[in-house]
């Protein structure tokens, strides 16, 4: 399902793709279960899509749906929508060469098996007849998935020479499923890694994000790092490897075994916010190491060092200005709660009222949890935080700059820095009313008599 939302639940969604198949075959053309879907049946998974190949044509798709959108009609793409949603109905086909490496510069039509033999990967190259159940399998799949194995599809050189996204694929899927690259396959990636820069960074984004969204992130970590791939992609990420850290604060060992230890406790609820600013959040330790004379080790600076970093990474994969400003703001303030005891009221609730404390409260969680597992002073913060109503953080001014110009004050940046101070008054609990607001500013900021 490419769009729409499942309201009837995995079952609903099922018999909506399998309605699909059952009108293309009352047609006389051969339909059946694709790809992804067909390998999370086998494991007993619920398809949260489903695809559908076909040996009937784009316009025969078309002509046979009322609601088609053609998505792909030179590659034999045809999406058919209906209440539950939409749903991929591709032909049959046969590769040509992959000029671009995504796309091929022209495909044959095909059989079955013809178009399994075009696909990435084993376990992804089964077909299943949801009429009777049967599984059409050309290509080992179902005893690869059974071993947990990842495999490509034939010549592995070939497969990732196709389409280089496959490389980043192949470490998404053994990651996800706990399986094992097989290892030509594997050869063939750290063999072929320097070469993923020749799609689009977006592309590669998007792939890390789904790496760091699926649950097994720290698999996924190993799989980049060993494949070379990490080196490649996130240079910064691999520079991590052997850096130092405190042992007072970092018992569990450098840089990366501590980011590996952080996103290993990311599951899929976590927003792609916290996901990436928990990979990237100490991305600045490499270069911001140093050791004094006795030695100890510090890394002065490494947060906002960070926050910088993160910013050309985001750039890099692409991400969304939404998002790279969310990554950057939680990197450059991920320390920050360490100074809460520290701060006056009206500091603290100005911080916990910024936009993506919440998100920066979970970023110190998976952080502490990294280290030494200390939640104490997490878990005091929360507190604090969650005390307070949405009122106390972000309440009404009390002063507001109409009431500065009936006090005769004149219209200026003046104003600004009054009404900022009161506000922070108004925080710390020193002034309670509009009139308490009043006399704070004609007591701290007299009105002279070129005010008038």
């Amino acid at each position: 399902m490419v769009g729409g939302e499942d309201t009837s639940g995995a079952a609903a969604l099922r018999e909506a793709a399998t309605a699909v198949v059952r009108r293309l075959r009352e047609a006389g053309f051969v339909a059946l279960f694709a790809g992804g879907c067909v390998r999370d049946l086998q494991l007993g998974r619920e398809p949260t899509d489903y695809d559908i190949a076909t040996s009937a044509r784009p316009d025969d798709v078309t002509a046979l749906f009322a609601r088609t959108v053609s998505v792909g009609a030179r590659f034999g793409v045809v999406l058919v929508v209906n209440k539950i949603g939409s749903f991929e109905v591709a032909t049959f086909r046969s590769d040509g060469d992959y000029l671009d490496h995504r796309r091929p510069s022209q495909v044959t039509w095909s059989d079955a098996r013809g178009d399994a033999e075009r696909r990435d990967f084993t376990i992804n190259g089964m077909f299943l007849d949801p009429l009777t159940d049967e599984v059409l399998d050309y290509v080992g799949g179902r005893a690869d998935l059974e071993a947990g194995i990842i495999r490509s599809i034939g010549d592995p050189r070939a497969r990732f020479g196709e389409d280089r996204l496959r490389l980043l694929r192949g470490v998404r899927f053994a990651a996800r499923l706990g399986a094992t690259i097989e290892p030509a396959t594997f050869a063939t990636m750290q063999e072929m890694a320097p070469t993923i820069v020749d799609i689009a960074w977006e592309r590669i984004g998007d792939e890390i994000g789904k790496i760091l969204a699926e649950g097994a992130a720290a698999r996924g970590l190993d799989l980049l790092s060993e494949s070379g791939l990490l080196a490649v992609v996130l240079p910064e990420v691999e520079a991590m490897h052997g850096v130092e850290q405190p042992v007072k604060h970092h018992p569990e060992g450098d840089v990366f075994v501590h980011t590996r230890r952080c996103i290993a406790e990311l599951r899929p609820e976590h927003d792609a916010g916290v996901r990436l600013a928990t990979l990237l959040h100490d991305v600045a330790k490499p270069p911001c190491f140093t050791r004094d004379e006795d030695g100890r080790i510090k890394f002065h600076g490494h947060c906002e060092r960070g926050a910088e970093m993160a910013y050309g990474i985001c750039e890099r994969l692409r991400c969304s200005n939404a998002l790279r400003d969310k990554v950057v703001w939680l990197i450059a303030n991920h320390l920050r709660h360490t100074e809460a005891d520290n701060m006056r009221p009206a500091t603290l609730k100005r911080f916990f009222a910024e936009e993506h404390f919440p998100a920066l409260l979970e970023l110190v969680r998976l952080d502490s949890l990294g280290g030494r597992g200390d939640l104490i002073r997490w878990d005091k913060l929360r507190a604090q935080y969650e005390s307070l109503s949405a009122e106390e953080l972000v309440p009404e001014p009390l002063l507001r700059g109409r009431d500065l110009l009936q006090l005769g004050y004149p219209a200026g940046p003046r104003l600004k820095t009054i009404l900022h101070e009161a506000f922070d008054a108004q925080l710390d609990g020193d002034i309670t009313d509009t009139d308490a607001a009043r006399a704070w500013a004609l007591h701290t900021y007299p009105l002279e008599g070129g005010d008038k």
